[in-house]
């Protein structure tokens, strides 16, 4: 799997991430949202054991083993300039235009 980034996507991500260290992972949560699933963009401390690195320029990503299926095996990754979200596509299919941010570091 391939994630592709412009770089005001990296420079958003970057802005989100600060001084402090971490890595960013693309991801699933179905945790109470009585629904498929809403795609989000974790900042954690540190991939679980189950996370797979993803190829990308600027950032080390993950995504869970088992979710990487999900995906296609390039995609992208492209913020809204005039809100604190993200696009997550695929040149065949739109994953979701609302992603957001979930900053789940401990440190």
């Amino acid at each position: 799997m391939n994630v592709h980034m412009d770089p005001s996507t990296e420079k958003k991500l970057n802005e989100y991430m600060g001084a402090r260290p971490g890595y960013i992972k693309l991801f699933y949560d179905t945790e109470d949202c009585g629904c498929n699933g809403v795609l989000t963009l974790q900042i954690i401390d540190q991939p679980l054991d189950t996370d797979v690195k993803v190829k990308v320029d600027a950032f080390e990503l993950f995504v869970d083993r088992q979710q990487q299926s999900l995906f296609d095996h390039t995609m992208k990754i492209i913020a809204d300039p005039n809100y604190p979200s993200f696009t997550v596509r695929s040149d065949s299919s739109l994953f979701s235009s609302n992603v957001r941010i979930r900053d789940l570091r401990q440190n």
